[in-house]
């Protein structure tokens, strides 16, 4: 998505230029990062969480939680702030603190929030009960400055009246710890109706003192879909301790904006629906402990199903362990992720190895492993459950394909969990949030997901669960059914199977959707249809592959020749039925747009044709067949020229996924050297270690995984086995894949550090002179093969050169394409 771009940096960034732009997080974050990563060096065992700097996005509209969790936990507990604050978190110190609570997503662009029920605040009533300050916008406070620290498993965060709120997580659970000023009584509201996008639409609270137990549930709505759509969600809170702790006073409330402040000392239940005439109207619990202790713990469970299965899962997951127990279970299943990916730290740049470790991270934050805890269609599904699919147009091409490097047995799962979805709903999901659908934005883009699965997995789906017959079924599914509505699930497959493409302004009788975006999902479809025929082929499915290959060829379709901008000929435009094209000016929702309220997404006035994006940049989208693509555009030395001035002029987003493979589009002109180039520019004017150090939004680690392959070296080709070659951040990593019991080393001869810097000093070695993969020279210097590399383990050796204009050429083949033969046969 368009997004402003990042600060620009050098190598190494100091924690005090951090703390003097940014009231949050604590400068020991940095301090405590960039000391681990200066110990390596010294150490036999490395412990890769202590370079993850989880506040990377959490400004800059990165929409990065921070909270505390653990690998695709259900559970993250974070803060939750006052203005702009999907993720509930934000540096931002002018912002006041809301609660604390345990249901948030990560990186997504929903600006509305997510989650973000069952708001807890400490408190301080000197007054007593009926003093203390419950709702939203009396309880909200600002943090101490400097103050705000997290790790993977671990939040932490200081009010400015100094009391301290600390959290850690199990996957459906987690450990609340509050220390409070010396001599004070502690209190706590407990939030029922609130959440991030306010869309409460009833509930009910029950507290049984004897017990010391507080259960919450209720239905709240979508925060990127249709506001007609509800969900529910539950928790349960323990406040004794396991007995260590005693309730003094306990009681409900209710209060809204004009007037309402009511507590009611010892009552235990609320029944509320959502106030239907309109209005805020905030309930809760308030309760104090005995003996005014310094310290309260509080244990909390979460569940999708039930207050049962909430408190079960509370009791199930973290038990009578204590914090620092739960914390270390966490932080050791961050180290098990994290360290499927070594790299050479002492001898990496500490910043890069700073970015890739968090965006590691980050890339396993979400989606939210919900199985077990489903509802609606989905209720008692024996399949895999993932929620929180932001979207599946953001993260089809970098994010599932890093999967597919180290951890199938997850891409499995998950591939599992969008099946199910067309077993359940007719289609696979495009862009669940909070267990309900969301919006399309390019198509059935969970088609690239699967198909990538399938042509890098198809020898072991068996044995990770997949039916891969069943998978192609939901493919054409996808490809051939009208979903009743597709703005919520599948495509607009009639008038596009129909016409070659999406016609703008079409008569569809036989579905529902909002008539945008037909230029970018005609370009979306026919790679979504390569991705199917991809699968196809590796079925023996032969009359499928020719039809499908087709159709994958109907990008065409959109491309205008007569369309001249900047003096550059031939865009991508959207059309009407009769074939005649709809001219928009290939600027439009670029970064160069004037008209800053031209609607450029989903709305229903987006008249340009493309989502979130401008002809300039989506007219580069043909990731299956690049080499037509340079016909069209006038061939090599046009093209090469043209994507020269998309980046030099301003066009390139690299904070919007169609712009993803541009940097090292050279390839396919034979220019492999300009990739270089091209990507640490890419790199380094879009992203840092600081909380503004991503260019927009996260879109649920879409930019960490892309962030993630430029650092390496490689860059995937979805749907494909297929790795493009760049030049690595780091002079050696290594890959293990557990599952398949093998691992594969990259070395890079002739690392330079003073290469990895925006722009290549002259002399300096940086660009690829040679490939081998276990001693045999590889076909291209330009590209590799999943099958024979990190499908069956071994040496992979990059060696550079200073010599720019000997390694400008692939010698050997470019990457694939369909037109020239491309992907002929399944590997």
């Amino acid at each position: 998505m368009q997004k402003v771009q990042a600060l620009v940096l050098p190598l190494v960034l100091s924690s005090c230029f951090i703390s003097s732009v940014y009231g949050q997080p604590s400068p020991n974050v940095q301090k405590r990062i960039s000391q681990a990563i200066a110990n390596a060096a010294k150490s036999s065992s490395i412990d890769y969480t202590a370079f993850v700097n989880p506040y990377i996005g959490t400004d800059n509209f990165g929409d990065v939680c921070p909270g505390a969790s653990i690998p695709f936990g259900m559970a993250k507990f974070s803060t939750d702030m006052t203005g702009y604050a999907p993720a509930g978190y934000v540096t931002d110190p002018t912002q006041f603190v809301r609660g604390l609570s345990p249901l948030h997503d990560s990186g997504t662009g929903s600006s509305l929030g997510t989650y973000g029920n069952f708001e807890i605040m400490p408190l301080l009533c000197p007054g007593g009960f009926n003093t203390c300050t419950t709702k939203l916008a009396a309880r909200q406070r600002l943090r101490k400055n400097n103050t705000d620290d997290a790790s993977p498993g671990y939040f932490a965060l200081t009010l400015n009246n100094n009391i301290k709120m600390e959290a850690t997580a199990t996957r459906r659970a987690g450990l609340e710890r509050f220390t409070f000023p010396s001599g004070s009584k502690p209190y706590f509201v407990l939030d029922l109706a609130n959440d991030l996008p306010a869309s409460f639409a009833g509930g009910q609270l029950t507290i049984d003192p004897n017990k010391g137990r507080v259960t919450i549930g209720g239905s709240w709505g979508s925060s990127f879909g249709p506001g007609r759509f509800n969900y529910k969600a539950f928790a349960c809170y323990d406040l004794l301790d396991g007995g260590n702790q005693k309730l003094s006073e306990f009681g409900v409330w209710t209060g809204d904006s004009v007037g309402l402040d009511a507590k009611g000392l010892g009552q235990t239940h609320l029944n509320l629906s959502v106030n239907l005439i309109g209005g805020v109207y905030e309930s809760g619990a308030l309760f104090s402990f005995d003996n005014k202790p310094e310290t309260v713990n509080i244990r909390v469970g979460v569940s999708f199903r039930s207050e049962d299965q909430a408190c079960a899962n509370a009791e199930s997951e973290v038990g009578s362990s204590t914090f620092e127990e739960i914390q270390a279970q966490a932080k050791a299943l961050w180290q098990e992720k994290l360290s499927k990916i070594e790299i050479d730290v002492p001898n990496t740049p500490a910043n890069v190895t700073e970015m890739l470790y968090s965006s590691l991270y980050r890339a396993s934050l979400t989606p939210n492993n919900a199985t077990g805890e489903t509802q609606g269609v989905f209720a008692n599904t024996t399949s895999f459950y993932f929620d929180s699919l932001y979207c599946s147009w953001d993260t089809f091409r970098t994010f599932y394909p890093l999967m597919a490097l180290h951890s199938p047995v997850e891409f499995a799962q998950i591939v599992d969990n969008y099946i199910d979805g067309w077993r359940k709903n007719g289609w696979m999901p495009e862009c669940r949030a909070n267990n309900l659908p969301g919006w399309t934005q390019g198509g059935s883009s969970a088609d690239n997901i699967v198909s990538h699965f399938a042509v890098n997995y198809h020898n072991e789906a068996s044995r990770l669960g997949i039916d891969l017959n069943e998978l192609y079924a939901a493919l054409v599914t996808d490809a051939e059914v009208n979903p009743p509505e597709w703005n919520i699930q599948g495509r607009q497959a009639n008038v596009y199977n129909q016409f070659g493409f999406v016609p703008f302004a079409v008569l569809d009788v036989s579905s529902t959707g909002r008539q945008t975006r037909e230029g970018s999902r005609t370009l979306e479809y026919a790679f979504e249809d390569f991705g199917i025929r991809q699968v196809a082929q590796l079925l023996g499915k032969t009359d499928d592959v020719a039809k499908y290959t087709q159709r994958s060829l109907s990008y065409r379709n959109v491309w205008n020749p007569d369309i001249v901008s900047d003096g550059f000929k031939g865009f991508s435009q959207k059309r009407f039925s009769n074939g005649t094209f709809s001219f928009q000016d290939p600027i439009n929702c670029s970064p160069k747009d004037k008209n800053d309220t031209r609607s450029c997404s989903l709305q229903g006035n987006n008249i340009n044709g493309f989502y979130e994006s401008s002809s300039w940049e989506y007219s580069w989208y043909a990731p299956h067949d690049t080499a037509h693509l340079i016909e069209l555009m006038g061939g090599n030395d046009t093209f090469v020229k043209r994507l020269d001035h998309f980046f030099s002029a301003g066009y390139y987003a690299a904070g919007n996924e169609p712009s993803f493979q541009t940097p090292i589009g050279y390839h396919y002109a034979n220019q492999p050297a300009k990739s270089v180039d091209s990507v640490r520019q890419a790199v380094f004017e879009n992203f840092d270690i600081t909380p503004a150090g991503l260019p927009g939004n996260d879109d649920q680690a879409a930019m960490a995984t892309f962030l993630s392959f430029h650092l390496l070296g490689l860059y995937p080709v979805p749907s494909t086995t297929q790795l493009l070659v760049v030049s690595p951040f780091t002079p050696k990593y290594t890959i293990h894949n557990s599952f398949l019991n093998v691992s594969t080393t990259v070395t890079t001869v002739n690392f330079d550090p003073k290469s990895v810097q925006k722009t290549i000093p002259r002399g300096t070695a940086a660009y690829v002179k040679s490939v081998t993969v276990n001693g045999v020279p590889s076909a291209s210097r330009c590209h590799l093969d999943f099958y024979d590399t990190f499908r069956l383990g071994g040496e992979v050796v990059i060696t550079l050169t200073s010599d720019k204009s000997e390694a400008n050429d692939c010698l050997g083949s470019l990457p694939e394409s369909i037109s020239t033969g491309g992907f002929s046969k399944a590997r």
